[in-house]
């Protein structure tokens, strides 16, 4: 659920907004309206230097992260530097890296052109010009050299390389010289040069990393001033966002906070001699938005986060879609296995990590989701339960197949689309009145009609009363009056009329579904095939179980992967266009931040 806000109007000498502000940071509670970007030369400077910290601070970890059990050396640092200017001289070894880097890649690439004529001095090439020659450098095939070039020209061989010829022809100055192939470009710079220079180069790349090993030692350092810096822009952008009032000696403040928590921030700002007033926020204001769910239905809020957050005054999806969701994955992972090595995981990570408790028991679930869908077809790591274990035909017989996972797929689909449409329909009748549900109220009629007269064609014991068929004109009767619910009889009659063709939209939702079916199938199938090529490996005499446990070590590990990435998206999308849509999301909300300060 959405948690009400209160809005404070708030007003303050504007020798005192600074001061203020810090204690708001320290109380925490409270958002302030303000703006999302640099609004002037001062915050669009902060903004610069924090986006620099938070590059450096990266790369550096990225550094940290390749070192392994490598010493460093810090002595090539002065750490009793000041903050500031250990930041500079690390930004600048970063940026010296990628210079040399690129300096060395063209250095190479020269030096192998040069290589390809051998190496020369630049006072022998000097010498022959002083001594009245022209030099004219060629390259050709050697099937395409002719020796006897050396009887009419003055034709030196510098050497053989990749299957060509280079050689050089020396002409009086000043003379022109005719040769049947187009001249080559000579290297200016000799080989040995480019060595020398290349080693010089592989010096100052070594230092210079070695200089940015040492910075890793000053990241807590950085840290610690990036956020002095996001605290210090916060506190700015509160200030240049408020209103002046009274020729800029008042500063008009407004700030959002949950009303539960108002006795906290009235006494906090009664006992910092603020003039304030606080009334209940409305949707006009566009308040943050903070949830506020039970432990199962917290745990989805990231997911539905990912795509935006319900607007003010609207309903909060979160606890219908999460159930769904978990079943979703299950449904597309299509593995009690798999499930099974999710749910161990999640536990043993939460010992490791338990700052990612929430995210770890996420993954928990999501793994008895698994176990759970995978039980109807009974596939555990690619094979099936019946062929594994000697179960009688009486337990075997309520597996499913996988033409009856294909209907349960669309079967699910359409509960999830007519709950959605059923949530709408309620939270219209709530929030504006009774008619505004009734057409959605029709269609969830109408598509539960269609479903079940279709599945009595497919089953025939299946055998629905008579009055069955009044529900689909009672259905669309509702779609017909009160899919408009202004304006005269006709005209909502005329466009109820027009609403019918969303059943085409309806359709394609629920064929939407059928992902469901494909992946969890796709999924078992590849499964199966890693067991077929491992236990087709135990053949080979004295090693065969050992490939044998490899490849199903590491095959399960990579479907599960694989897998894994489908059956978290392939919901995800079930969840944002088809619930979503048939629910009446709007969304566009921003996420409560209040003003506090970083630890």
């Amino acid at each position: 659920m959405i948690v009400k806000m209160d809005k404070y109007t708030l007003l303050i000498f504007h020798q005192d907004l600074q001061m203020f502000l810090e204690h708001l940071q320290e109380l925490g509670m409270v958002d302030i309206r303000r703006q999302g970007h640099a609004v002037d030369g001062k915050s669009k400077e902060l903004s610069d230097i924090i986006q620099r910290y938070r590059r450096t601070i990266k790369k550096l970890k990225e550094t940290k992260n390749t070192l392994k059990d490598q010493e460093i050396d810090n002595s090539l640092i002065d750490l009793k530097s000041p903050v500031e200017e250990l930041f500079q001289e690390c930004e600048k070894a970063y940026s010296d890296n990628s210079l040399l880097e690129m300096e060395l890649q063209l250095l190479l690439r020269d030096k192998e052109e040069a290589a390809l004529w051998g190496d020369y001095n630049k006072g022998d090439i000097s010498k022959l010009k002083d001594l009245g020659f022209d030099l004219h450098f060629y390259s050709i095939s050697e099937s395409k050299f002719r020796k006897e070039w050396e009887k009419d020209y003055i034709l030196y061989e510098l050497n053989r390389a990749n299957g060509k010829v280079f050689f050089v022809i020396l002409s009086p100055k000043g003379s022109e010289i005719k040769f049947k192939i187009p001249e080559s470009k000579f290297p200016q710079t000799p080989l040995h040069a480019l060595e020398e220079r290349e080693n010089e180069l592989r010096k100052q790349i070594s230092l210079n990393h070695k200089k940015m090993i040492a910075y890793t030692f000053c990241v807590e350092m950085f840290q610690s001033k990036l956020n002095e810096l996001n605290m210090e822009l916060e506190r700015y952008l509160a200030t240049v966002s408020s209103q002046k009032e009274v020729e800029g000696l008042v500063d008009t403040l407004t700030g959002f906070a949950p009303a539960e928590s108002r006795d906290d921030v009235c006494k906090f700002l009664d006992d910092e001699g603020i003039y304030y007033e606080v009334e209940e926020a409305v949707e006009e204001d566009k308040p943050p938005i903070k949830l506020k769910n039970n432990f199962f239905t917290r745990l989805f809020e990231p997911i539905g986060a990912l795509y935006m957050y319900p607007k003010y005054g609207e309903l909060d999806l979160t606890p219908f879609f999460a159930p769904f969701y978990m079943l979703f994955f299950g449904f597309c992972l299509g593995d009690m296995g798999y499930g099974i090595v999710l749910m161990i995981i999640g536990g043993l990570a939460k010992l490791k990590f338990p700052n990612f408790k929430s995210i770890l028991t996420l993954v928990q679930l999501l793994g008895l989701g698994a176990f759970i869908m995978a039980s109807f077809t009974g596939t555990f790591f690619g094979g099936k339960l019946y062929d594994w274990l000697p179960l009688p035909d009486s337990i075997q017989s309520f597996f499913f197949s996988d033409i009856k996972m294909f209907w349960f797929a669309i079967i699910f689909g359409l509960v999830h689309i007519v709950f959605a449409r059923l949530i709408n329909a309620i939270d219209s009748i709530i929030r504006k009145g009774w008619k505004y549900g009734m057409s959605n109220i029709g269609w969830a009629i109408v598509i539960t009609w269609a479903a079940t007269a279709y599945a009595s064609t497919m089953i025939p014991e299946m055998v629905l009363p008579k009055w069955f068929n009044y529900l689909a004109i009672c259905g669309a009767a509702l779609i017909l009056f009160f899919s408009e619910t202004s304006g005269n009889i006709f005209i909502r009659m005329l466009k109820g009329t027009f609403s019918f063709y969303d059943i085409t939209g309806v359709f394609g939702d629920t064929l939407s579904y059928i992902r469901l079916f494909g992946l969890g199938t796709s999924g078992g199938i590849l499964g199966m095939v890693i067991n077929s090529v491992a236990f087709s490996l135990t053949a080979i005499p004295y090693v065969g179980w050992f490939f044998t446990i490899l490849i199903l070590i590491v095959g399960h590990i990579a479907v599960l992967a694989l897998s894994s990435l489908g059956a978290f998206v392939h919901p995800m999308r079930l969840t944002f266009v088809e619930f979503y849509k048939n629910a009446g999301f709007t969304g566009g909300g921003k996420e409560f931040k209040p003003l506090k300060k970083i630890n």
